[in-house]
């Protein structure tokens, strides 16, 4: 009988950090879109503004774009800092 605990447990656990890794997923999606929206905002001020200026739009447009990047990443990242941080302690 105690054969049967110990994969279930496993299994348990295994399932329990899809859950999680699930929900970061989310979390970060959520967040990754909210920058993304911010962003494409940002860039169409950044556009009419330059219609009305001379010279190269090109600069703010590629830091909106750059900043935009950054910003839809980080959720990513810390989320997936955080699970490694819990799957570490865990062990």
């Amino acid at each position: 009988m105690q054969t049967n605990e110990v994969p279930t447990s496993r299994v348990r656990q295994t399932v329990n950090d899809l859950v999680l890794t699930e929900m970061f997923l989310v979390q970060a999606t959520i967040e990754s879109a909210t920058a993304i929206g911010d962003g494409l905002s940002e860039l169409g001020k950044r556009i009419s503004q330059n219609e009305d200026s001379p010279g190269s739009p090109w600069d703010s447009i590629s830091s909106v774009l750059q900043h935009t990047a950054d910003q839809a990443l980080e959720p990513y990242t810390t989320r997936f800092k955080y699970l490694r941080q819990l799957i570490d302690s865990e062990i």
